[in-house]
């Protein structure tokens, strides 16, 4: 029994590290990512109370967006432990089960995003090329459905991920190039046969990203398509400015997204910091950027927002 590479009690711990090549600078990077956590958190917060309390809301778009909003402060919720641990109380060493855990759910949030981006995608659709069965397509039993759907598909995908890992023997110096669990920082470092965890990574990121982020970019090529034929130029503007927010979440969430894939593919000789600071910014700015550009966007959400501010303030 003791010699079974499979017991945890012989799993491997691994070294956090944070940013490395900047270690002089770790109470500004602390300071700065305390500042996306707060905006994070309390945005989200507020956006979730908003849409409950403002009788407005409750339709299928702020539904979706309140499962977007709950799903970002789990991605804030997820990092927060080990990032607070790394930078502010220098406690770089995880446990195997540990960093197992904190991969799950950071990657299952991740992967619901896309999927929520997705339902929301098709809600714009709906609302924009087929108005006068918006309500009988997005009923509230579709929209619980669709968000079901979002999660079991994420669950199932991430599921497979730390058993894939646990089979493999660790052999190296675990050290992390994050302050935080990734899956492709963790593939690194088995010093066993990959192949299966490299077939089945590439499987659930096209299975997933890849054919979200083509079924967004095909319904709004078809909202495009509605709203050029709408012939006055206000109303095609007041149209389009109906998807702006989603666009931007879609923009926001991506981008880093794909940048992190390239740094990870084409960027091998670069230094660690730069794949530290991509992930950063994969995994910050999008909980820290939606609560914003919603409160913005949306006018009954910010006159709420108002209200509240207001009466805190007197």
């Amino acid at each position: 029994m003791g010699d079974n590479p499979h017991n945890s009690s012989e799993m491997p711990s691994f070294i956090l590290t944070g940013l490395p090549g900047l270690q002089t600078s770790k109470h500004w990077v602390f300071l700065l990512l305390g500042t996306f956590y707060i905006v994070s958190i309390v945005g989200n917060a507020l956006i979730l109370f908003i849409v409950k309390e403002e009788q407005s809301l409750h339709r299928p778009m702020y539904y979706f967006l309140s499962l977007l909003s709950l799903n970002d402060l789990g991605v804030s919720f997820s990092t927060l432990p080990t990032v607070l641990a790394t930078f502010c109380f220098y406690l770089q060493k995880i446990s195997f089960d540990s960093c197992m855990a904190q991969m799950f759910f950071i990657h299952l949030f991740s992967f619901t995003e896309s999927g929520i981006l997705l339902v929301m995608s098709f809600d714009r659709y709906v609302a924009i090329c087929n108005p006068l069965r918006y309500a009988t397509v997005l009923t509230d039993a579709h929209v619980a459905c669709m968000g079901m759907f979002v999660i079991i598909r994420s669950f199932c995908m991430v599921f497979p991920l730390p058993f894939l890992l646990k089979r493999l023997p660790f052999c190296k110096a675990n050290v992390l190039s994050h302050a935080y669990c990734l899956h492709p920082d963790l593939i690194r470092l088995p010093c066993g046969d990959i192949t299966i965890n490299n077939i089945f990574g590439l499987f659930i990121v096209i299975s997933t990203f890849g054919l979200d982020s083509l079924l967004i970019l095909l319904s709004y090529v078809l909202i495009l398509r509605s709203v050029i034929a709408i012939a006055s130029r206000e109303e095609r503007l007041k149209t389009l400015n109906t998807c702006v927010s989603h666009m931007s979440a879609v923009l926001i969430f991506y981008v880093p997204m794909v940048g992190v894939s390239m740094a990870a593919r084409y960027g091998r000789h670069a230094p660690l910091y730069v794949h530290t600071v991509m992930s950063l910014i994969y995994l910050f700015v999008p909980p820290t950027l939606n609560p914003v550009i919603y409160s913005i966007k949306t006018k009954e959400i910010r006159r709420r927002l108002c209200k509240i501010l207001l009466r805190t303030k007197f």
